[in-house]
């Protein structure tokens, strides 16, 4: 297919795993900033709408090609809510969880040695810390009640059962929320990448300091992907699931 300047940069990521891999390459932002076109997108990245199409077009969808190979995952826009859920934990959260301590430990042992030349190691500390802390509760909500209730949804629809109403409303309610975290995260991870100059160690860096680096650079990669698969395809697909079942009558009193 050929894609073009004026297709939602989300639609684009969901329906083709590896464009996230131009995507990436490219710097634009296909998870929290997902949701508007493709040249709108390029123009908040500065990069040349052509250049991207051009990559896009020459990306081939399948595993022979040697450029951008497709991503291992299966195709999420059409697995069900509760696999893609459960991919989602085992898969990102505990990514975070592992990551999230150790990078911790790295940054305050870094700032130890180095903040006297580099200052700017000490905010950093002090914004992964928060973004840690912010990601640890938005996890246990989303593992304790969206999550649940999406797969308790979508296995009661496959059932041809009605669908228990939730306390909070509307599954639209708490997704608004976790959007609205991840649009925070988002920020968090924008300004820790503008203190490290795009993550680039200086030349006085010693080994821990530019693994450091490296480390919280895998953090933003990993934490973008995961976000992509909820903004732009869990939360789309479980809302259009509740839309159809209250259309259908098909939600319990």
């Amino acid at each position: 297919m050929t894609f073009t300047a004026d297709q939602m940069v989300r639609d684009i990521a969901a329906r083709h795993p590896a464009a996230v891999r131009v995507f990436e390459s490219l710097g634009i932002d296909y998870c929290c900033g997902g949701l508007r076109p493709l040249s709108e997108a390029c123009r908040a990245s500065a990069v040349p709408v052509e250049r991207a199409l051009a990559l896009l077009n020459q990306m081939k969808l399948d595993e022979t090609n040697p450029i951008f190979p497709a991503e291992e995952e299966p195709d999420w826009s059409r697995a069900r809510l509760a696999d893609l859920a459960a991919y989602i934990v085992s898969r990102h959260h505990e990514f975070i969880r592992g990551e999230a301590p150790r990078l911790q430990n790295l940054a305050g042992k870094v700032a130890l040695r180095h903040a006297a030349h580099h200052p700017e190691l000490e905010t950093i500390r002090i914004v992964f810390t928060d973004l840690a802390r912010e990601l640890s509760a938005h996890m246990t909500k989303e593992e304790n009640v969206l999550f649940p209730y999406i797969g308790q949804m979508e296995s009661a629809v496959l059932a041809g059962e009605p669908v228990p109403p939730p306390f909070f409303g509307t599954v639209r309610n708490p997704i608004a929320c976790m959007v609205a975290e991840h649009d925070d995260a988002g920020e968090l991870l924008t300004r820790i990448r503008n203190l490290s100059a795009n993550f680039r160690a200086p030349a006085d860096a010693c080994a821990s300091f530019t693994a450091f680096y490296h480390g919280l650079e895998e953090f933003e990669r990993d934490l973008h992907r995961h976000i992509h698969l909820e903004n732009n395809i869990l939360f789309p697909r479980a809302t259009n699931l509740e839309a159809k079942t209250t259309e259908r009558g098909a939600v319990r009193d």
